[in-house]
């Protein structure tokens, strides 16, 4: 456990400790009865209120807990509710709780074979104050406390009768043996929780495929001392055989990708029902492997055959291996084989957790690989569209440039009154494709912006849209920040680029206006004079999407970011885009 749960812990048995002892105190005032009363009875109850508060301050003002702490706390709860015992009338005990309550912290601090420790020394000294009982010491020593004057011991014998202490021995010890055995195993499935969250947090999508098997292959190593580990998988259409191996060594292991001939997979895939499975030598180096193995619902498969395993015993030459079986979709299946591991528990719970892990982190894995596959087709794709508006835009002007050129070199001799029309025709081409290769570069950089430097940052592109394109813009906003996720204000300044590109090219605009205005929700307009769409009218988003009527690419962006798109055109007289963004947006990405 880690420092911080350590005192989380500590805190909560302090508070407990407290809360039982006002509870006991309580209740010994409610029926009398069950105890003797005494000066030292109630000495005893304000002294264990007033440790267990001394520990909750003192665990308050220190940030750790020391095990020599935790271990003179723990003795001082066995004895304490040994020594109220004697006060207790009759054959029942008041303070029986106690006990349960110092197994538990037992339980809670360490786990099994502590606890029924802490059982056994419980008894011992149950019967250490029964045998002073019946032997006289404690008469002894009340009659000493009087002779002094101080108050005297008043004790009942009978609840250390050996027939009633016998009986609560062995219901102290069964209940120390339950609660450390729930405990341990609680304990057991948190690790294992652990060790899963541990290992899916390896798999990214940056790290790729391969990388993302290193770091789980490690840990898997590591985690069952292993020799040895080979992840063997192939592709269920082209069974193509991909063999990796990782050998044990002092610092970080790497993950060598093997080249298994066609040969090589019968060794590594050979049919078995079983999918996790643990073979071992009897004693000798070349004796025969025996096996245990489970199917695929984790049922253990009765008088299963090892010689499937034969083969890869004879490559590499091992004594024990435990194998388990993985699958990516319907695209990807293998093994993962451990050779010679040195597991801590019995092995059939070994074999159980290693095929929970595997089915927990094997997702996670084949997500990577969609997500990469994905990512280099949408890389794929994006680069084929700058392609072609490379291809479309700015290579078909030049060369059409070049041609002019070519036909003013040859004209400037004969009819020079022509290429000053010419030059200023091509310069104008030329001005344009530049503006084109520039909006190009502005989709190709990646936007990284948030709340606070959004309306800066469309302030800095409305000027810039200005000074490249003759046209009069303004951009106007009180706002000085936004309080907007990332990914919306990167959509919304996209969706502001992609309508001023839209109009330059095709609104013939003298004037644009791109607003931001709170109403409780954040409102974003733009506005020019130009010749407007060809529609009249006020569409909401959704008539534009039963229409197939405005720009296809905002209205995507719009979409995903929940907000609401709104066009109003005058044919003539110009065009209005007004997107809604709402408060709360769950931003889908793509």
């Amino acid at each position: 456990m880690s420092p911080g749960e350590i005192r989380r812990i500590e805190r909560w048995l302090a508070s407990a400790r407290v809360s039982l002892a006002i509870a006991a105190l309580i209740a010994v005032q409610l029926d009398p009865g069950t105890v003797v009363f005494s000066v030292w009875l109630l000495g005893l109850l304000a002294f264990y209120i007033a440790q267990g508060v001394v520990v909750i301050i003192f665990l308050r003002r220190r940030q750790q807990s020391t095990p020599s702490f935790r271990i003179l706390l723990h003795i001082a709860d066995i004895v304490w509710p040994a020594l109220i015992s004697v006060f207790a009338v009759g054959s029942g005990n008041p303070f029986f709780l106690f006990f349960v309550f110092v197994l538990a912290a037992a339980a809670y601090r360490w786990g099994l074979w502590e606890t029924v420790a802490t059982a056994a020394g419980t008894i011992f000294l149950l019967w250490v104050e029964s045998f002073s009982l019946h032997w006289g010491l404690v008469a002894a020593v009340g009659r000493f406390l009087q002779a002094h004057g101080l108050p005297p011991l008043y004790v009942d014998a009978t609840s250390f009768a050996p027939k009633n202490l016998f009986m609560r021995s062995v219901s102290l010890m069964v209940l120390g043996f339950l609660l450390g055995y729930l405990a341990e195993q609680q304990k057991r499935l948190r690790a294992e929780r652990i060790v899963i969250t541990r290992t899916l947090g390896k798999a990214r999508v940056e790290m790729g495929v391969s990388k993302t098997l290193q770091e789980i292959a490690h840990e898997l190593l590591v985690m069952y001392e292993a020799q040895s580990l080979l992840i063997a998988s192939q592709d269920a259409s082209e069974r193509r055989t991909f063999v990796g191996q990782m050998q044990a060594s002092d610092e970080f292991a790497v993950l060598r990708w093997l080249d298994p001939s066609e040969a090589d997979r019968q060794i590594y895939f050979a049919d078995t029902p079983a999918t996790t499975c643990f073979a071992a030598r009897n004693g000798k180096v070349d004796g025969p492997l025996t096996l245990l193995a489970l199917n695929q619902e984790g049922a253990r498969i009765h008088n299963p055959s090892p010689n499937f395993l034969e083969p890869l015993a004879r490559r590499y030459n091992f004594q024990s291996v435990m194998q388990v079986s993985f699958s990516f979709g319907q695209e990807w299946q293998g093994r993962i084989f451990l050779l010679d591991p040195a597991p801590s528990r019995e092995m059939e719970e070994e074999l159980h957790f290693l095929q929970e892990f595997v089915s927990q982190v094997g997702p996670a894995v084949y997500n990577v690989l969609l997500l990469r596959r994905l990512r280099l087709r949408a890389g794929a794709v994006e680069r084929a569209r700058f392609a072609r508006e490379l291809h479309d835009g700015a290579v078909q002007s030049l060369i059409a440039v070049e041609m002019q050129v070519d036909v003013l070199r040859r004209q400037a001799v004969t009819k020079p009154g022509l290429v000053v029309d010419e030059l200023s025709r091509i310069q104008g081409l030329l001005r344009e494709e530049v503006l084109k290769l520039r909006e190009l570069m502005q989709q190709l950089k990646t936007l990284d912006v948030d709340g606070r430097r959004l309306p800066r940052l469309m302030r800095d592109t409305v000027e810039r849209f200005q000074r490249e394109t003759g046209i009069s813009a303004r951009f106007v906003s009180d706002l000085d920040e936004l309080d907007l996720p990332q990914p919306v204000c990167r959509e919304l300044a996209r969706i502001v680029q992609e309508a001023l590109v839209n109009v330059r090219k095709h609104s013939r605009a003298s004037n644009v206006v791109v607003r931001f205005i709170w109403e409780g929700t954040l409102k974003v307009e733009i506005q020019d004079n130009g010749r407007g769409f060809p529609f009249s009218g006020k569409f909401s988003q959704e008539e534009l999407d039963a229409l197939g009527k405005g720009p296809v690419v905002i209205r995507e962006r719009v979409r995903l970011i929940e907000g609401q798109l709104t066009i109003e055109s005058t044919p003539g007289q110009g065009a209005r885009l007004e997107i809604t963004v709402p408060q709360t947006q769950g931003v889908v990405h793509g």
